[in-house]
């Protein structure tokens, strides 16, 4: 597998995203969805990864700079039939070598509440996150958790 930066501009990478938007409208209310399209991602301060073996794209991630100090994991999402290879471990693990790059001293992230969401909240505390209360804009909604790792 390798992590490469992307520009958002692929049909893949375009295809993925439009996938994991579709699944977060079915499992969470409009007013609870956090999850970013293609225009909000193509932020200064966000960073677009996709993981990639040979030409096949496995999966997506992204880091949003919340201040000099603090960033948001954004847009996880690995291609349906790659799930369970490890392609969300390598990058949420990718991401947080980047986050210790930059010299964040904390990361944080969003995540749903439905039991679809616990791989991921598996995931998250394997790699030392735990629950903490709203971050940045955010604020308590029932269908969403909040995670933090300090670095």
């Amino acid at each position: 597998m390798e992590i490469r930066l992307d520009d958002l501009t692929g049909a893949e990478i375009a295809g993925l995203l439009q996938e994991h938007l579709q699944s977060m409208a079915l499992l969470s209310p409009p007013e609870s969805v956090h999850a970013l399209d293609l225009e909000n991602l193509r932020q200064p301060d966000i960073t677009f990864w996709c993981a990639w073996q040979d030409k096949e794209l496995l999966g997506c991630g992204a880091l949003k700079e919340l201040d000099p100090t603090h960033g948001e994991i954004k847009s996880m999402r690995t291609a349906s039939k790659h799930l369970r290879k490890g392609v969300a471990v390598g990058m949420l693990k990718h991401i947080i070598e980047e986050a210790h790059r930059r010299q964040y001293r904390r990361l944080n992230l969003e995540t749903g509440t439905s039991e679809a969401f616990a791989p991921a909240h598996n995931l998250y505390t394997r790699l030392g996150f735990q629950t903490c209360g709203p971050f940045g804009g955010y604020i308590e909604d029932p269908h969403s958790v909040f995670m933090n790792r300090d670095l």
